[in-house]
């Protein structure tokens, strides 16, 4: 089963969930936690790691050659993303890298081959190991731009190295653009982390929109929860969406999380919150 940890913003508490989870889920169960968020990954602050493998990844972009090329114009027509332009003035094409998308069109097409496509470092893949779960980590290399290719990658590496006996856990990036629909799209169950405040509810409602649009199963659980501020659990019950649990605001909490500490161990609500997110995973596991 997969499962995707997201937002509809940065801050709400996807890692603390995703660590969190994956720890506690893992006295029962088979777990694999993944992160996504490659532009900057911290799910790995939270464990204890005992050794790593490092894994270098790449994406595929075009490489002019001067020589060959006979200026037919067909590269800049066929690329939709402006990463290869020919200018007619100079008798030169010029490839910007950091906007190719790797969609082989301009190298394909073109009649003299004189766009091969050649690899571009993006990032690292880190997988630590860990006595009760391991951990899969994307790093994305500073100055690259596009978050998508890493994700992927990263996604396929774990479905490489973990069978489908596992539970799979991904810290997803915030937001709602491209790299969270990558994150999330092949997912069997989507938690949307939120706190109750106006913020988090713009933001979760343009996240429910999204995940509706993908045709996912999803549920909500509100982070830093008060009593007397209902913003989500009503909109929740208008929405007819799953509140899952809400895991409350407190001092405690905050600098366990501060100090690199899994939570659920050293506050006994929170591990019984924990509890109620294991059995909603269950029941749609189980298909109930």
């Amino acid at each position: 089963m997969k499962i995707a940890i997201a937002s509809g913003k940065g801050g709400t508490g996807k890692t603390t969930v995703s660590v969190n989870l994956a720890a506690y889920m893992s006295s029962k169960y088979k777990i694999i936690l993944t992160d996504l968020d490659v532009e900057e990954p911290n799910s790995s602050l939270f464990i204890d790691k005992e050794n790593y493998d490092k894994t270098i990844i790449s994406r595929m972009v075009p490489h002019w050659n001067k020589s060959t090329c006979i200026s037919c114009g067909k590269c800049n027509e066929v690329c939709n993303f402006n990463a290869v332009i020919q200018i007619e003035a100079l008798n030169e094409v010029v490839v910007f890298p950091k906007l190719c998308h790797s969609c082989f069109a301009c190298s394909d097409l073109c009649p003299t081959l004189s766009l091969p496509m050649g690899r571009e470092r993006v990032g690292l893949i880190n997988h630590y190991y860990h006595k009760k779960f391991d951990l899969i980590e994307g790093v994305l290399d500073i100055g690259q731009e596009q978050a998508v290719p890493l994700i992927a990658q990263t996604i396929a590496y774990t479905d490489k190295h973990y069978s489908d006996d596992y539970i799979k856990i991904f810290d997803s990036p915030p937001g709602t653009s491209c790299p969270v629909i990558e994150a999330v799209k092949d997912s069997d169950l989507v938690l949307l982390v939120t706190e109750p405040t106006p913020f988090g509810l713009n933001d979760l409602k343009i996240s429910v929109e999204v995940m509706r649009k993908l045709n996912q199963k999803f549920g909500v659980i509100v982070n830093r929860a008060e009593s007397h501020l209902n913003l989500i659990n009503d909109y929740c019950q208008i929405e007819n969406i799953p509140l899952i649990t809400e895991l409350p605001q407190s001092r405690k909490i905050a600098e366990l999380y501060s100090q690199g500490k899994l939570i659920y161990r050293a506050v006994s609500q929170v591990e019984n919150e924990f509890e109620k997110i294991s059995q909603f995973i269950e029941k749609v596991r189980s298909g109930k």
